[in-house]
């Protein structure tokens, strides 16, 4: 199989399964004062500083999570309810509108449930917000802002963000600025210190991790009201157990992703370019998707005019190729990609998308395995046309 949703998840890494497999036998709550608790809490804290260092970040910063779902949740609601207890006036949530939905349906229930106004930040034709257009929004009235997000790459079409020149703006008026930066890890320098951000997200199972923990990075001057109450584990703004196996092994992930980057980005950059070029091959009129050159390197992105997504990726699973599409399906409807509507993107071009994400375990032959594959198959999906 040639497996090219890496995006979506990456196989875990031989050494990162080594360190979750050491810890599953040892028993030990991290929160107990005995023996086994101290040597668990011991793991735990000797992984957050590994995570901390790999994220230019003190462990102090580090909010252990189940994932990036849950870190964005904390991030976006937890910050809203915390500057606006602070100031009532602070309603409004300034949001790209090409962010994951982990971050879009947080500040959809956050406007429905909350009395919160959510503006979504204009993006180019690339998806990228530009920071004059934030420094344009939080100028309009800075004391009604409650916290804006924006992402550091987008998990679609794989776009490069400037979350740097972003938070300058942000913190120039004093408005916390989160970014999910799940895709960005692992592929680009993210350095939570260098970024100037108050909040950042990543997640375990996207860099050679396992399944169910992530972190929120979170500046030592914020604190967002808990959305998980409990225990108070992580610094009393998430409750729960903490999870020592998954942690030990996020924490070896994180290590190993650093350390490989450049050699990643470089490999494994060279052989999305080669996808890319195969694809245009096969389909002279495939649209790549995202900035052409400030994007993930794992990342290739198309829109096949004429074409249902979900038709082409049936296609090419049924011959072994595994990718996704950037459209949702609702009520067995195909939708169009939300990232490419807020792009300009005409709607029907939309709805025929494929995003190819490569990984460390993938090869050349994944990548000869489209060339061969994607002609026929967009021939064959353009031929039962557009429902």
């Amino acid at each position: 199989m040639a497996y090219l949703d890496h995006a979506a998840t990456t196989p875990m890494l031989p050494e990162a399964i080594e360190a979750m497999t050491a810890q599953l036998a040892v028993v030990g709550n991290a929160s107990a004062l005995h023996a086994a608790g101290r040597q668990a809490r011991r793991t735990v804290e000797e992984a957050r500083e590994t995570l901390a260092e790999a994220l230019g970040a003190r462990p102090s910063e580090v909010v252990l999570t189940s994932g990036g779902t849950e870190a964005d949740n904390l991030a976006v609601k937890g910050l809203y309810w915390a500057r606006r207890a602070a100031d009532p006036a602070r309603t409004r949530v300034l949001a790209s509108p090409v962010e994951h939905h982990a971050v879009l349906d947080a500040v959809h229930w956050l406007a429905e449930h909350e009395g919160a106004t959510v503006e979504y930040l204009p993006v180019d034709a690339y998806g990228r917000v530009h920071p004059e257009a934030l420094r344009e929004a939080i100028g309009r009235n800075p004391a009604d802002v409650a916290l804006a997000t924006v992402m550091w790459a987008n998990n679609e079409i794989g776009t490069v963000l400037p979350v740097r020149e972003l938070a300058d703006v942000a913190k120039e008026f004093g408005i916390p600025l989160h970014s999910d930066a799940v895709q960005a890890f692992g592929q680009l320098d993210v350095d939570f210190a260098a970024s100037g951000l108050a909040a950042m997200t990543v997640s375990s199972h996207k860099i050679g991790g396992p399944y169910g923990i992530g972190a929120l990075l979170l500046g030592r001057d914020q604190t967002p009201v808990p959305v998980l109450h409990g225990g108070g584990q992580e610094r009393q703004v998430r409750s729960g157990t903490l999870d020592v196996p998954a942690a030990a092994a996020f924490a070896v992930a994180a290590q190993s992703a650093v350390a490989q980057r450049e050699r990643f980005a470089a490999e494994i950059g060279g052989l999305r370019d080669a996808l890319i070029d195969a694809v245009r091959a096969a389909v002279p009129d495939a649209i790549l998707g995202g900035d052409p050159v400030d994007r993930l390197p794992a990342n290739a992105h198309f829109t096949f005019p004429g074409c249902e997504g979900d038709s082409l990726l049936l296609l090419l699973d049924a011959q072994g190729i595994a990718c996704s599409t950037g459209s949702a399906c609702t009520a067995g409807i195909a939708q169009p990609s939300h990232v490419l509507l807020a792009t300009g993107t005409d709607p029907d071009l939309a709805r025929g998308t494929l995003r190819f994400s490569l990984g460390h375990t993938s090869t050349r032959a994944d990548v000869d395995e489209v060339a061969k594959a994607i002609g026929p198959a967009v021939e064959r999906a353009r031929a039962a046309g557009l429902s």
